[in-house]
């Protein structure tokens, strides 16, 4: 049995399991940023067992004042996907660890009151209320 999340303002539902099965839908396809915290990126790079310097120089990018998660171009070429998105077994490496942005998916503020067939784009598993 699913269990389906439900946030005010939002005109779908969300079951989390479906990650499992999704394949990577918001991980991949258009360019964009993943923002952290600097407390995000410290527990990222003690997961992977490196310094904290070393995980900057490696896979994060400063876009203004703040830093992303850099992309990397999908095979095929048909659009990017997170730095941490394992196209093989079409999942999250850091999963566990993974950014606030990506544990709120999708209920981000741009999703509010969103046309439901727009957001089904980004996640196909997302049902109407």
């Amino acid at each position: 049995m699913s269990t389906l999340i439900i946030q005010e303002g939002f005109l779908f539902a969300f079951a989390p399991e479906a990650c499992q099965k999704c394949g990577g839908f918001c991980c991949c396809g258009e360019s964009g940023y993943i923002f952290l915290t600097p407390q995000e990126m410290e527990g990222i790079a003690a997961f992977l067992g490196m310094e904290l310097e070393r995980f900057g120089a490696l896979y994060l990018k400063k876009v203004g004042t703040r830093y992303s998660l850099i992309e990397k171009r999908e095979k095929g070429g048909k659009g990017y996907a997170c730095i941490f998105f394992d196209e093989e077994a079409k999942e999250c490496m850091i999963y566990e660890h993974r950014p606030k942005q990506c544990r709120d998916f999708p209920f981000w503020e741009s999703n509010r009151g969103q046309n439901l067939d727009e957001v089904i784009q980004q996640c196909p598993f997302l049902e109407p209320l």
